[in-house]
């Protein structure tokens, strides 16, 4: 049987990564996190660009990556011009920058449906834990685990969990949302 700390512990990671997908989402605005999903080729391992350049942020429109070794300035500039971030990233020789440029219209509704989409698959992330922990809680009462009473509190709990961690997902999407609009 799956016990309550459990299903709140896989329903708040499921919140997490949502946060974190969110965070890669351009919004038009200069982010460090825009970066955590590129890797390169850094000695025989794929590196996160973040472990081995550090991210600046000078002014709210661009980002500056400061390679810790130069070797591998040519390795991040290409990773980020074969990332799906929409960004030609400049290179001075010391220094990669970003310039990130304002959101059309178009994108934007095309970001706004990527934000709801994510939603939508962690809201169904949230009703499979729902379902697994419900099919669990009957099995445990049909093997004699549980009363007819616990069940009905349990199955209550579970479904007052679900709920919050929906309405947790819908203002995370409308507070990234809002945000998409108002750059």
């Amino acid at each position: 049987m799956i016990t309550r700390e459990e299903y709140q512990d896989k329903m708040s990671k499921t919140l997490s990564v949502l946060k974190q997908d969110l965070n890669t989402v351009r919004a038009g605005r200069a982010n460090p996190a825009l970066l955590d999903q590129i890797s390169i080729d850094y000695y025989g391992a794929q590196t996160p660009i973040k472990n081995i350049a550090n991210i600046t942020v000078p002014d709210p429109r661009s980002l500056v990556i400061s390679p810790f070794d130069p070797k591998s300035m040519k390795d991040i500039e290409k990773a980020i011009q074969v990332s799906d971030i929409g960004i030609n990233p400049s290179n001075d020789g010391k220094n990669i920058r970003l310039v990130i440029p304002p959101l059309t219209e178009e994108r934007r509704k095309d970001l706004t449906k990527t934000i709801k989409k994510m939603g939508e698959e962690s809201k169904v992330s949230v009703r499979n834990i729902r379902r697994d922990v419900n099919e669990s809680l009957k099995k445990a009462e049909k093997a004699g685990e549980l009363t007819e009473d616990d069940l009905k509190d349990e199955l209550d709990q579970m479904q007052k969990a679900t709920d919050k961690c929906i309405k947790d997902i819908d203002e995370m999407v409308a507070a990234k949302e809002k945000e998409l609009m108002e750059m």
